[in-house]
């Protein structure tokens, strides 16, 4: 599926909700708890995947247009965030699980001397129990939530933060993400992307994405990287 092409890089960010980690379950279930709230009904999982992908507010939103007809007026978005905070809180860990073979992908990336980042729009107080959850909480160097920069991807802004804590330019910093917001948030801060087909695409295809490449494995994201342990020693 990936087209063939090799990346010279110092560091990789990698967004978090769907292309690490299997987070879908524990957001429909959170979700669904605070629809009931309101006397709704749940909706199905493959509903939730497609309404993944700008942040919790808009998934909110996009939810009650689903559940009732109509979104959420920003007085009512003001006081249904809190409730589904407390809901995710209450769900985290629970359903969540890494994709086939992250970690061992995070643990040589690690070991051939790439810094490794986790840029992601959900809220940054869950950004650490979602990733010590699924056993990868020791991998990365910098973690950039959704309240740490000044805007969220597409915006570039989480990506030049990511790039600025860990010590690389954009340029030399790989995006791998599974959404139109990280290709788009990469693209202007001037990094490559690479995109995975697994994840929550708000239903649009990966060939649509516009990623420099596309990965089907994450055994095929290794072997397209040259950086720091593959680089011929100065003398």
């Amino acid at each position: 599926m990936s087209r063939p092409r090799r990346f010279d890089i110092d560091a990789v960010a990698f967004d978090l909700d769907g292309t690490l980690v299997d987070t879908v379950g524990e957001l429909a279930q959170a979700l669904g708890a605070t629809l009931a709230h309101d006397g709704l009904a749940p909706l199905d999982v493959d509903v939730v995947r497609d309404l993944i992908g700008k942040g919790i507010p808009v998934l909110l939103d996009r939810a009650y247009v689903r559940a009732r007809g109509r979104g959420l007026s920003p007085a009512e978005l003001e006081a249904i965030v809190p409730r589904y905070h407390a809901h995710y809180d209450a769900a985290i860990g629970r359903s969540a699980t890494p994709f086939a073979g992250a970690a061992a992908m995070l643990a040589d990336l690690r070991a051939r001397g790439f810094a490794l980042a986790v840029v992601t729009n959900k809220a940054t107080r869950f950004v650490a129990a979602n990733l010590d959850h699924a056993g990868l909480g020791s991998a990365f160097d910098a973690i950039v939530g959704g309240d740490d920069a000044r805007a969220k991807k597409p915006d570039p802004a989480p990506m030049h933060l990511a790039a600025e804590r860990l010590g690389v330019a954009p340029a030399r910093m790989l995006v791998v993400g599974d959404s139109a917001n990280d290709v788009a948030s990469a693209r202007a801060a001037g990094a490559p992307v690479v995109a995975v087909p697994w994840g929550y695409r708000e239903g649009a295809g990966v060939q649509e994405l516009g990623a420099d490449a596309i990965v089907d494995s994450f055994d095929a994201l290794g072997p397209m990287l040259d950086g720091p342990a593959r680089r011929a020693p100065t003398r």
